[in-house]
């Protein structure tokens, strides 16, 4: 049987902040991960484990002390602020708690954001995010602007803007922490589908009823990876169900 490729390597990573001339915070300790296409991964940890520094390496919002961190096959531990930024827009989609949203823009733009970022016509890829729109449910509010939208859609708008590159990977920092739980479970269910459609998933939560739901759940704690626990698929044929907008 053949092995799914490995998207994101970790070897060794460690990250120091030095808070002071004799102040050096040690957040993570060497840290080896990998998590292969297709995966659904949580990360857990209580305050001070590491969870939100092990976000922004992942999510090459902040570099490595040491170590490194390979995306898609590509060295990106040591890559000049540019190129990393380019990387970052082209393989990794960002889900935040608070949404992140422009409040002047409306939806349909909110989710142009990444393909502006990187360069691309906009016009050539109106139709794409349309259907984008569509997948979440928010076909008939292309043209709300955020503070027209409950919580929900507005998360839902992340999800799209997400999704709009074609990234290896979707990170989500605590998706559902500004949402009541059935707006959460709708949320959930629809970052399920995703998965199941075959986009690999990494999720930090405090949550574990969110964290649940992944294939693979790792638990932090002093910089490390404490422990691992692999949950058993959650339907009979090991697929998430359906998302219905």
């Amino acid at each position: 049987m053949k092995t799914a490729e490995a998207i994101i390597q970790l070897e060794g990573i460690e990250k120091r902040y030095v808070l002071g001339a004799e102040v050096v915070v040690q957040a993570l300790r060497g840290v080896d991960l990998s998590i292969q296409r297709g995966s659904y991964v949580a990360i857990m940890g209580p305050s001070g484990s590491g969870k939100s520094t092990m976000l922004n390496i992942l999510g090459c919002l902040d570099r490595p002390t040491s170590g490194r961190y390979l995306l898609g096959g590509i060295d990106v531990s040591c890559m000049p602020d540019d190129d990393l930024s380019e990387a970052r827009g082209r393989m990794i989609g960002f889900i935040f708690q608070s949404y992140n949203l422009i409040a002047q823009l409306t939806v349909l733009e909110n989710i142009q954001v990444p393909l502006l970022y990187q360069g691309h016509d906009l016009g050539s890829y109106r139709e794409q995010c349309e259907k984008l729109a569509e997948m979440v449910g928010l076909s008939d509010r292309l043209h709300h602007r955020p503070n027209q939208l409950s919580g929900g859609q507005q998360q839902r708008v992340a999800v799209a803007r997400s999704l709009v590159n074609d990234p290896l990977m979707i990170l989500a920092d605590e998706p559902t922490g500004n949402l009541d739980s059935r707006t959460g479970q709708e949320v959930l269910d629809l970052i399920d589908h995703l998965n199941a459609q075959g986009k690999t998933i990494v999720l930090v939560t405090h949550d574990d009823r969110v964290a649940s739901r992944a294939h693979r759940v790792l638990h932090m704690r002093d910089g490390l990876i404490d422990r691992e626990i692999n949950n058993p698929p959650r339907s009979s044929n090991g697929r998430a169900p359906e998302f219905q907008p």
